[in-house]
């Protein structure tokens, strides 16, 4: 089978009854204890033999673990058996950087032995790059290079020699230590004649490939690992870019996988700092090559990556990735960091005509109105007839974009994309173009549009009414922002337009609108339930749910029905006296017949991200009425119909006590929500967040990130773009948002500093307090303060602390800084506050709460 298999199965065959993708459109349908002990036993490994590594008790945790980690159990019992459906040494090529070597070298073990302790044997071919600079440059020799290739003169060659030897051993001790066979490969293996000897001296030209040595390691229960050293016939060794001899080897052998892991984790666009997500090569290779930014090995890499996918069949992909990532990338549908493939070319036109009628066809019923039959595909076309368009598609039009050119601002009329489309980031790649061909746009969505956060990824404004979502991205002026919402709201909501368009805008506002204000109602002071609820807890082996306990223990109406861990299962629950509770270790069935009993009024989901949806649907499925609060990220991006999300301070209290599902926010975004809200009317550009937590927040699986000796007198970012919170923050604000989190020494409680940019002159220091402290008047778990407020005094507290105001002097930024106990306000407290509101208790119940910033 050819590599061209890969992302045919990654991205389109298996997307049948999965929910993610790699940005998360359409999310994994669930992630829970992967495989059992009996699953993994009866897996074997897959493949013992003679192995004392393979299946060991020593390394059994660590696969358990990586399982848990990565994929729904579908995705990766399917991977599995696709894995294992072809030949060994067919499973996959992967490159590795001579960085990855450097400073992942335990990483890279981990997940090689991962992939070998489930039967799995890649190709391993590593570089050597930095070392090699790094030996030359203490013997005072500048490293050459033309082209991206190393020139290797017979002393350079020496350097290379030791260089290749060591990293090699390096890696493969690193494995043996984790009970993995691993051969060392250093030739034998690629037969090539000098590229250019005059020019680059001892550098080869790669002409064949001895497969022999790979297979015998295989065959033997040992991962091969190769140096890309290669030999003349005559037998002189000859130094070979890794990336050329990773190329050669996927030619060769025609993996189901080609993965170069590389320190950045994929391409990073020099000019603008950003990763790369994907590269059609058909469209945009020629101008690619012609970025100031891709040259030498980037250049060198792309070309290489290039020849090998004009090789293999059009379906075919590359990813270069982190080590972090590797799991992820063969084992769940969403894939990691950079993706090339040949893709299609994008056709533009300005008519229909030049589509197939077939074709035509089938991409307009992809649009709602058409699908349901309220608009044919006749009437559509003829109603387009007079208008000035602009059409773009890939070829086998799995995106269709139909830009109405006629108003002040382009509209696009038809975005139109399949579910291939989607996972394939051609949706991107065409939006790419638009946003080159238009500098400003405007395009409207149904609210429960699946996509919904991807447009709001790529705009910079929106307005939302009657269920609908006007996007728009370039407008500048504020005249405008307003004439195309009015035309908005004259097709969504004729009657009411003039009066909306006079309550959303005002002369001294800017461009951006965020209707917390009518959203918002006062906090809920009095209950009318004063009856006993009872809680289920799934998770609760973590600080969140230990939290949890401890408020339910001082809560007067509520008690435990069950708590549930797999880690703790069987062990009496300790600090809980109001009964004698003992972990179960529940699964989606459990839960189901509690439910059928009406043993639980309310569930919480205390379970990472994309594992309780298979509890959540068991629980559903029975149609009681008790209530589901989930502190995961799994349902703070879908419509309030979906689940209501759980910030009473900024949200409609009333929706979330009717509703079945609450999502309780993230404990960054709630600060950070909380910190920008009294400023959305006056922001002209995305506010930074620079955030710190303490290393609870990393949970308590063991990491570098709560490792107090690491992080002793240290700072970590991490995930320092795209963080999911970022990506909450931004939609629930309506507006772009920078985020980036690091973790310190502390355990408990976090620290933002955000820079706002707003109006020139529209505020003062004195203002922006007032305005805080009005906004916030009757909320209890709020506190405005004059001072900045302090990480250490937040730690145990449960509401968020907002202080140290200051604008600049040009008048034009504003700098807030909120504080938050990531395990309080930022998780459990947060959680409480939302079972108060969904029960009927008073909001407050059970929590010490701060006094009101009434005055």
């Amino acid at each position: 089978m050819l590599a061209s298999t890969l992302y045919c199965f990654s991205r389109a065959s298996l997307v049948a009854g999965s929910k993610t993708g790699r940005h998360g459109l359409v999310r994994a349908a669930y992630k829970r204890e992967l495989f059992s002990t009996a699953a993994i036993k009866k897996l074997n490994y897959a493949r013992t033999g003679n192995n004392e590594g393979v299946g060991s008790l020593q390394t059994r945790s660590t696969v358990i673990q990586l399982l848990n980690s990565i994929g729904s159990k579908r995705e990766v019992e399917q991977y599995l058996k696709y894995f294992t459906s072809v030949s060994e040494q067919q499973f996959a090529v992967i490159k590795v950087g001579g960085a990855i070597i450097s400073d992942n070298l335990p990483e890279l073990a981990s997940c090689l032995a991962f992939l070998y302790h489930v039967g799995l044997y890649p190709i391993v071919l590593h570089g050597t790059g930095p070392q090699v600079n790094n030996k030359l440059e203490a013997q005072g020799i500048e490293p050459s290079y033309i082209e991206g290739i190393r020139v290797t003169d017979p002393v350079t060659m020496t350097v290379v020699r030791e260089c290749f030897l060591e990293q090699n051993l390096k890696l493969v001790t690193a494995l043996e230590q984790m009970g993995v066979r691993a051969r060392p490969i250093t030739s034998g293996v690629f037969t090539a004649d000098y590229l250019d000897k005059e020019k680059y001296q001892l550098v080869g030209n790669i002409t064949s490939v001895c497969k022999d040595p790979i297979e015998a390691s295989i065959k033997a229960g040992a991962l091969p690992i190769l140096t890309s050293f290669a030999e003349t016939t005559a037998g002189q060794t000859l130094n070979v870019n890794a990336d050329v001899a990773a190329s050669s080897l996927a030619r060769a052998f025609e993996p189901l996988k080609v993965v170069y892991l590389n320190e950045k984790g994929g391409i990073i666009n020099g000019e603008t700092g950003e990763k790369v997500s994907v590269i059609n090569l058909d469209e945009e290779y020629e101008d690619l090559m012609r970025q100031s930014w891709v040259k030498y090995g980037t250049k060198l890499k792309l070309q290489e990556i290039k020849e090998l996918l004009d090789y293999l069949p059009r379906t075919s992909s590359v990813a270069i990735i982190n080590v972090q990532d590797l799991q992820k990338e063969l084992f769940t549908d969403s894939g990691a960091g950079t993706m090339i493939r040949r893709g299609y070319k994008l056709l533009k036109g300005s008519s229909m005509q030049q589509f197939g009628a077939e074709r035509l066809r089938t991409a307009l019923e992809r649009d709602p109105e058409i699908r349901s039959g309220r608009l044919s595909v006749a009437s559509y076309l003829k109603s387009i007839e007079e208008t000035n368009i602009t059409t773009y598609a890939d070829e086998p039009m799995e995106v269709l974009a139909i830009i109405d050119n006629d108003g002040t601002i382009p509209r696009v009329d038809k975005f139109l994309c399949s579910q291939a489309g989607w996972l394939n980031n051609v949706a991107d790649n065409v939006f790419k173009t638009l946003k080159r061909d238009f500098g400003a746009l405007a395009w409207e969505v149904e609210e429960r549009d699946p996509a919904i956060s991807w447009h709001f990824s790529n705009s910079e404004g929106s307005f939302l009414r009657n269920g609908k979502v006007l996007f728009w991205y370039g407008i500048n002026d504020l005249e405008t922002v307003v004439s195309i919402v009015d035309s908005f709201l004259r097709r969504v909501s004729p009657t009411s337009a003039r009066n909306s368009m006079n309550n959303a805008f005002s002369a001294k506002q800017s461009k951006r609108y965020y209707s917390i204000a009518s959203r918002r109602a006062p906090p809920k002071l009095q209950g009318e339930n004063t009856s006993i609820s009872r809680v289920a807890l799934i998770g609760a082996r973590g600080h969140t749910g230990t939290n949890l306990i401890s408020l339910i223990e001082n809560h007067p109406y509520l008690e435990l029905a069950c708590v549930s861990s797999r880690q703790n299962a069987g062990k009496p629950l300790e600090g809980y006296t109001k009964a004698q509770i003992v972990y179960d270790n529940l699964s989606p069935d459990d839960a189901k017949k509690l439910e059928l009993e009406g043993a639980v009024d309310v569930w919480v989901m205390a379970l990472p991200n994309n594992v309780c949806k298979p509890f959540v649907d068991a629980i559903e499925s029975v149609q009681r009425e008790s209530k589901i609060v989930d502190l995961s990220a799994d349902y703070r991006f879908v419509p309030p119909a979906v689940a209501a999300y759980g910030l009473p301070e900024l949200n409609d209290r009333n929706e979330i006590a009717s509703a079945r599902k609450i999502a309780n926010p993230g404990c960054y975004a709630t600060c950070a929500q909380l910190s920008l809200a009294p400023l959305l009317p006056y922001m002209t550009a995305a506010p930074v967040v620079f955030g710190v937590s303490g290393y609870s927040g990393a949970g308590t699986t063991p990491s570098p990130k709560n490792d107090p000796a690491v992080l002793h007198d240290n700072l970590i970012p991490y995930s320092l773009t795209d963080h999911i919170h970022e990506r909450e923050i931004s939609t629930r604000l309506g507006t772009t948002v920078a985020f980036h989190p690091h973790v310190a020494q502390w355990f408990q409680g976090i620290t933002q500093t955000i820079s706002v940019p707003v109006k020139k002159g529209a505020l003062t220091q004195d203002r922006v307090s007032s305005l805080y402290k009005e906004f916030y008047r009757g909320e209890r778990l709020v506190t405005i303060a004059d001072d900045v407020p302090l990480v250490r005094a937040i730690a145990g507290s449960h509401g968020v602390v907002i202080g140290g105001f200051k604008v600049n002097r040009s008048q034009d930024r504003v700098v807030v800084v909120g504080t938050i106990d990531n395990l309080l306000k930022g998780a459990a407290t947060q959680c409480l506050q939302n079972i108060n509101l969904a029960l009927g208790y008073s909001e407050y119940e059970g929590i010490p709460t701060a006094p009101s910033n009434a005055s």
